[in-house]
């Protein structure tokens, strides 16, 4: 299989992951707008938002930034998401990862982001807003 150089977009906003209670609702202090991403399982809520809107009460880490892989890719399509992981992981860069229908974002803490770029490009991804 050869490995895809894919155009990732780095996000200019800082972000954080945060963790409700599985029952929660919404918060009233989740954003309309921007990218947001919720997801519900048995254990938990995970939310992902900028930073600014999280309280300080509220379990979460901060500092996350993030790359948008520029899709949409077919589900067909394969190893994806591995391009991206596999010089991550080389490089000792820590991520949280969401997929969308269309495409996949991948979170990395910002002392990291500068040995994330390096490993991303060095693996002949192109990146843009950074």
């Amino acid at each position: 299989m050869t490995t895809p150089s894919l155009h990732l977009t780095l996000l200019p906003d800082r972000y954080a992951v945060a963790q409700l209670v599985a029952t929660s609702p919404l918060p009233t202090w989740w954003p309309t707008t921007g990218m947001r991403h919720a997801g519900w399982t048995d254990d938990e809520l995970s939310l992902v938002c900028e930073e600014t809107h999280v309280p300080d009460d509220v379990r979460c880490q901060r500092g996350w930034r993030m790359f948008k892989l520029q899709g949409p890719f077919d589900f067909a399509l394969t190893g994806i998401l591995k391009a991206v992981l596999d010089p991550l992981a080389v490089a000792g860069v820590g991520i949280f990862a969401i997929s969308t229908f269309d495409t996949d974002y991948v979170l990395v803490q910002e002392p990291q982001l500068d040995l994330a770029l390096q490993a991303l490009r060095g693996h002949g991804h192109e990146i843009s807003g950074d």
